[in-house]
């Protein structure tokens, strides 16, 4: 079962691009990628002082605040966005010039990025409690528990117990998911797939 579970505690720190503070590669593609040649890439990072984004060419981008009060970016074109803990996802070109200004205290956010010429990618929040469905008909699907508790997920017959905080990636092995949360939870679900060259 091609299931691989993310957990920030077991993976590999390193530096911002622009060295402005630290992120956690959770999962990278091809496996020996670095920043100017991944397919794709999920992190999280540590936002400790208001600063700029670094510049990503030719990359998508979606941002969600996990943990801590939240940030407001600012655009290039003057539009400000406000992103809170466990709320909107934000998307934008790794090329634009971003500004973040934290709104109280550092924050932890979930990161997710495809290279545009190859691969896309959507993010969205789901919010339930007891069981649900979810069709999976994507190439990589990335769960992230952005909830106190845990939720089980059931896939490909075998049931994988996901803690708070952590994510479970599932790579070609499209078919129906089931999620069951005892508690009200909060999961951001991931859709990546190659572009149709």
């Amino acid at each position: 079962m091609p299931c691989t579970l993310l957990d920030p505690a077991t993976a590999r720190a390193m530096p911002w691009k622009n060295g402005g503070g630290s992120t956690v590669e959770l999962a990278i593609s091809p496996a020996d990628a670095g920043l100017e040649d991944f397919a794709w890439r999920i992190s999280t990072a540590q936002v400790a002082v208001d600063g700029a984004f670094s510049s990503f060419p030719g990359i998508d981008r979606s941002l969600a605040v996990l943990a801590g009060d939240g940030m407001c970016l600012q655009h290039a074109d003057g539009r400000r966005e406000m992103l809170l803990s466990g709320d909107a996802i934000a998307v934008f070109r790794g090329e634009e010039a971003i500004s973040a200004q934290l709104l109280d205290g550092p924050i932890t956010d979930l990161n997710l990025m495809t290279r545009r010429s190859h691969w896309t990618h959507q993010v969205q929040l789901l919010k339930w409690q007891g069981t649900q469905g979810l069709e999976n008909d994507a190439a990589v699907l990335m769960l992230w528990n952005a909830a106190q508790s845990a939720v089980e997920v059931t896939a490909g017959g075998a049931m994988h117990p996901l803690a708070a905080g952590n994510g479970l990636l599932i790579e070609n092995e499209p078919g129906q998911l089931h999620l069951h949360a005892q508690r009200p939870a909060l999961l951001y679900v991931a859709w990546l797939n190659p572009c149709a060259h």
